[in-house]
């Protein structure tokens, strides 16, 4: 019986001995390997292009390059921590700033998607940015990321004193909270997206977003420029991590990814202690005292570091304007660290940028970025002066920025998109809350999918009011044919083509016009869309008549009686009264397509 045990023993240790051997070899072998959120593409090495834009009629900041570097190093050391080395993040900044074909006022034409989308695209096509064939996408080595850091914001502010100029005089715009400011100003119009077709991501830090570094700047540029570019939601219930709140509570070193969202992409939590550096990125603090300093007081900033740390040397500069030079504060203290920076006195109210480089004695460094105001009452922020040296944005006309049909920002909004069943009745069933359609329409996520064939549309369950403006997000995924959006206007239905394949090039019309279809009087040729490559539509349609633009270009602008218009039987869908999606031997993938009312009321419709 003994020996028998003993034998037991024996193959117990031998399993034992062979399930240690294997794990070793498991984690010798493995490489941890992060995905995309859709598990499509392996994040294990993801690469930031990093571009500084500049419209054809701004000038670039003197000091640009030392910004961006800085935003570089904050989401490096930020995605190192929060990864553990399973996914590395490396920022390629553009040596240059892009100067942009286009002017400020020609890149504002329309809405903030609509600034997003002319900017990333001409910043895509010109570098020819990872380009998406089958081979490419094999020979990458890293997950690309294109994030573009905009001089702009998508209307005019001023982001250093936060003001936006309206007939009243300035106003203050920003997110102001306990005395801190945070980036977040409604002018602003940062974007992102994860683009599965072709395996990238796409990212736009408008001007408020990263110019001016207020609190919470560096959560932007992570939030926009490495999160929702690899799919990355925002978290439910919202918190105070990167991809919720975050930019509203304090810098990125005081914010986290959520283990949920990080557990999603692929990543395994690992023990082990940081590193030196890491520890220093996530410790150090400066902040002003007090938050709202008046002038004639004096300000200094409260300093945090990791215990036992040894300061040898702390630089300490501040600027007064976004143009102007950097000013080098001298600092001198006792001890192994200092408590806090002296800033000294401000004789006026004033926006403050400041800047703080810390080395340890270690040889691990950190920089840190912020901006506060000096105000003579709390609640009144300082305004600039008109001169010749204020911002651009701050000149333009009143009559250039207001009254135009698409400048106007929408009120409010109604998904469409939403409203489309995902049990869809086929053509000629009348089930009461499905979707009408002919051809098998695809949802997935927060997307539909067109068939690839003639005549293929699918009917919106709802009626439109009055007037209203229609905006479509979309791309197409074969050679690009005709897109049709069915409209309703004054009891006539209608649609609006863009991009139909003739013999004789491309062609985009509204039809019908007086029965007429492609070939009536607002007939335009040439291409509209890339495969691939994703385009806004906007279609304005009013009693008067109807626009339709493209990527913020004006296509058609037709004005008549709406009368005139009406649709073939080819496109006929059963209710009259609804709007429709058409597609014509292209599947088209659509992200949005949201309907701002301008006058009167919509209605839904199978409900």
């Amino acid at each position: 019986m003994i020996a028998n045990c003993a034998t037991c023993g024996e193959k117990e240790k031998m399993m034992r001995l062979t399930l240690a051997i294997a794990v070793l070899v498991f984690e010798v072998g493995h490489v941890w390997a992060t995905n995309t959120w859709d598990d499509a593409y392996d994040t294990s090495n993801i690469e930031v292009t990093m571009v500084y834009f500049v419209p054809s009629d701004r000038v670039p900041l003197s000091d640009w390059r030392q910004r961006l570097d800085y935003y570089r190093k904050r989401i490096e050391q930020f995605h190192a921590r929060e990864f553990q080395g399973q996914s590395k993040l490396t920022t390629v900044v553009l040596p240059e700033p892009f100067i942009s074909g286009l002017s400020t006022k020609q890149l504002r034409e329309g809405d903030a998607n609509q600034i997003y989308f002319r900017t990333l695209n001409e910043v895509d096509q010109r570098l020819k940015f990872a380009p998406s064939t089958t081979e490419a996408k094999q020979e990458r080595e890293a997950f690309p990321i294109l994030l573009v850091m905009s001089e702009i914001n998508w209307r005019p502010l001023d982001d250093f004193f936060r003001v936006k100029s309206t007939e009243d005089g300035f106003v203050f715009e920003g997110n102001y909270n306990g005395g801190q400011h945070f980036p977040g100003a409604a002018s602003g119009g940062a974007r992102a997206m994860y683009n599965p077709e072709r395996g990238i991501g796409w990212g736009l830090v408008s001007a408020d977003g990263w110019r001016v570094p207020y609190r919470g700047s560096d959560c932007v540029v992570y939030h926009e420029g490495c999160g929702h570019t690899v799919g990355l939601p925002h978290p439910e219930p919202g918190n105070g991590s990167v991809m919720s709140m975050g930019q509203y509570r304090g810098w990125i070193n005081e914010s986290w990814l959520d283990k949920d969202q990080k557990s999603r992409l692929g990543w395994a939590p690992q023990e082990g202690t940081a590193e030196v550096q890491l520890d220093l990125f996530s410790t150090f603090r400066a902040l002003p005292s007090p938050l709202v300093p008046q002038p004639g007081e004096p300000v200094r900033l409260n300093l945090d570091f990791p215990q036992d740390a040894e300061v040898k040397s702390l630089r300490v500069q501040l600027q007064t304007s976004v143009t102007g030079p950097w000013v080098e504060v001298p600092q001198r203290w006792q001890g192994a660290v200092p408590q806090f920076a002296r800033l000294g006195e401000f004789d006026r109210p004033t926006p403050v940028s400041y800047r703080v480089h810390a080395t340890l004695m270690n040889g691990a460094t950190e920089e840190l970025w912020g901006y506060f105001q000096v105000r003579a009452d709390a609640e009144q922020p300082p305004m600039p002066v008109p001169s010749a040296g204020m911002a651009l944005d701050l000149m333009t006309t009143q009559g250039e920025e207001r009254g135009t049909d698409q400048q106007r920002m929408p009120e409010r909004e109604i998904d469409l998109l939403a409203m489309v069943s995902r049990n869809r009745s086929k053509e000629g069933e009348d089930e009461k809350d499905a979707v009408w359609s002919v051809g098998d329409w695809a949802r997935s996520d927060n997307t539909l999918t067109s068939p690839k064939q003639f005549g293929a549309r699918l009917q919106l369950p709802y009626s439109p009011p009055r007037e209203y403006r229609l905006t479509v997000v979309l791309e197409p995924l074969d050679d690009p044919n005709g897109l049709l959006l069915g409209n309703v206007v004054g009891g006539n239905q209608f649609a609006c083509l863009f991009g139909y394949r003739t013999p004789n090039g491309y062609a985009s019309a509204i039809e019908n016009i007086d029965g007429r279809n492609v070939g009536n009087e607002t007939t335009v040729r040439g291409s509209v869309f890339t495969r691939g490559q994703i385009s806004q539509l906007v279609v304005t349609v009013q009693e008067t008549g109807v626009s339709m633009m493209v990527d913020g270009r004006r296509l058609i602008n037709w004005r008549g009686n709406a009368e005139r218009l009406s649709l073939s039987d080819y496109w006929a869908t059963p209710e009259k009264q609804s709007m429709f999606l058409g597609a014509y031997d292209c599947r088209y993938r659509f992200h949005r397509v949201p309907l701002e009312p301008l006058a009167g009321v919509g209605q839904r419709l199978g409900r």
